[in-house]
């Protein structure tokens, strides 16, 4: 196999760096990214998660990233200076909110840059949150009538199933649905997602797709292993992943970042 010659790397970070199962990042992956910084290389993070909800799971991990492409690709940033974004329309934020009026039950979090919260608390999403184990951030509500007005809104998931995604995403104007989870969508920007925010990060350092290699392990990630130069999908990943990937490696918890980049000559 033909060395490529891959100058970053994007992971995402829930059942692709983290276990649900230790909740913890195998040393191995540790081991890998220490590695490809080592050969050059550039290590991202590429998550569902906003920036701040991040910080739970960074600090697990002793590995300085040189940059993150948060809210499915919403929100990029490294610490050099780097700061491109997307927010949602905030008439689609209104009529989202206005749709959760007349759903009084469902649960909702809404993502800013810098502070993320719930319009309210119900059992089903304690139990989504308990599923995160020690890497769940922690739970604030606040008013999505007034906060949305004075603050950008990149991304809002609500606790619904498809049939009521579709409904939500027929009355904006320019929203699609992601999910990682099945109990819940991320609502994004119609033209945004993970493509997008590594797109940010390429052209600010001149790479090619095919200089870019990616992982991940749900439906969210789909896109991102497609447009990848090489899509690696986790051995714990749904089937959307699988069959977008270029290669399925082994599972979070049996080396699987380690594995695929030796697989690919990349470490």
């Amino acid at each position: 196999m033909t060395t490529p010659d891959i100058r970053a790397v994007f992971f995402d970070i829930d059942g692709t760096l983290t276990s649900f199962v230790t909740h913890t990042i195998p040393q191995s992956t540790i081991d890998a990214l220490h590695q490809l910084q080592a050969k050059g290389v550039k290590v991202f993070i590429c998550s569902g998660r906003a920036p701040s909800h991040m910080t739970v799971v960074l600090d697990m991990i002793p590995v300085t990233f040189d940059g993150i492409v948060g809210l499915n690709g919403q929100y990029c940033v490294d610490d050099h200076g780097f700061l491109k974004k997307e927010s949602l329309d905030p008439r689609d934020v209104r009529t989202i909110v206005a749709w959760l009026d007349r759903n009084p039950d469902v649960v909702a979090n809404f993502c800013e840059s810098d502070y993320v919260y719930f319009n309210q608390v119900t059992e089903p999403m304690r139990a989504t949150w308990r599923q995160l184990g020690k890497t769940a951030p922690k739970v604030f509500v606040d008013d999505p009538h007034t906060r949305p007005e004075t603050h950008e809104t990149f991304q809002v998931s609500p606790y619904i199933d498809d049939e009521q995604e579709r409904e939500i995403v027929s009355l904006c104007a320019n929203v699609q649905g992601v999910r990682w989870h099945p109990d819940f969508v991320d609502l994004i920007p119609a033209d945004g997602g993970k493509p997008k925010g590594m797109e940010r990060f390429m052209r600010h350092y001149g790479w090619t797709r095919e200089q870019v290699m990616a992982f991940g392990d749900g439906g969210n990630d789909v896109t991102m292993l497609e447009f990848a130069g090489i899509g690696v999908a986790m051995g714990n990943a749904t089937e959307g992943p699988k069959a977008a990937a270029d290669y399925v490696t082994d599972d979070v918890d049996h080396d699987g970042v380690m594995n695929a980049l030796k697989h690919f000559h990349v470490l």
